[in-house]
């Protein structure tokens, strides 16, 4: 199986009308100390609906704690994560287990069951979800499989699998359960520019056809601004630049300039 994926053009913003409505996803004033350290200082942040929205910035910087707390895998010390308005830190197990329904999650290198199938990986949240049938849970996964090019690798084991594979499998896995947002922790980590291309284009494509709510955490700078439309740059726990990607690569701020170029000097000195 190769790691093709169908042919999109990079998710341009200047191909899609503003947003409509409030922000998805909105985190206000929210920090976060782990350790003793301060990973998110008074984080302030709005993520806009239907557009995939990418998170950068060095490593350490706090980036997938602050996509954690947008599904509540970790609750802020202060502040607010909202969710169409609702304040998810503040809801019982149960309610949050309802918002979280409306999220897939694509975890940082797939974390796929090592000992389960590519099948039974993404069939997996339908059987410990919902109460679907077997025939209707075969029907929803091998279409998912389809839609990342896989359908005949379901009986594979993850350790058979490339890298690019790998990803379109946990992909799928986020897909299945129909959700309205996508979270991406570093989908494309260790992969080689072909197939890290590859796995962006099918994010992409799989945007225009299904208009989901994407937030992707990426080192992939600069490559990542042909693939989002909205870019947040995190620096020591805070936010220093959000804005739709074209504002983002031409900001005058010091850092944001020395992350995109990749240069040794500037703002941040690390040797």
């Amino acid at each position: 199986m190769s790691d093709q994926s169908p042919i999109c053009e990079p998710c341009g913003l200047e191909t899609l009308p503003a947003p409509e409505g409030e922000p998805l996803i909105r985190l206000v004033n929210v920090e976060k100390t782990l350790d003793g350290k301060k990973v998110l200082d008074g984080v302030n942040l709005d993520i806009p609906r239907q557009r995939i929205t990418a998170i950068i910035g060095l490593s350490g910087a706090g980036k997938s704690v602050m996509l954690k707390h947008m599904i509540g895998l970790i609750r802020p010390d202060r502040g607010q994560v909202l969710v169409d308005g609702v304040d998810i830190a503040r809801l019982s197990r149960g309610e949050l287990y309802e918002i979280r329904r409306r999220f897939g999650m694509l975890f940082q290198g797939g974390a796929l069951f090592d000992s389960l199938t590519v099948y039974e990986n993404v069939a997996f949240p339908l059987r410990e979800k919902t109460g679907l049938g077997e025939e209707k849970i075969r029907e929803r996964v091998l279409s998912r499989l389809a839609q990342v090019g896989l359908e005949g690798a379901k009986g594979k084991f993850p350790d058979e699998l490339s890298g690019g594979m790998v990803r379109r499998v946990a992909f799928a896995r986020a897909m299945v359960m129909d959700p309205e947002i996508i979270l991406f922790d570093e989908p494309t980590t260790g992969l080689d520019p072909i197939i890290r291309n590859s796995v962006l284009n099918l994010i992409c494509h799989t945007y225009h056809q299904h208009g989901f709510t994407m937030v992707m955490i990426s080192h992939d700078i600069p490559e990542i601004f042909q693939w989002s439309h909205y870019v947040v740059v995190l620096h020591d726990g805070k936010v220093v630049e959000a804005a739709p990607t074209a504002e983002v690569v031409h900001s005058v701020n010091p850092f944001v300039q020395q992350l995109i170029r990749g240069d040794i000097t500037g703002p941040v000195h690390l040797m």
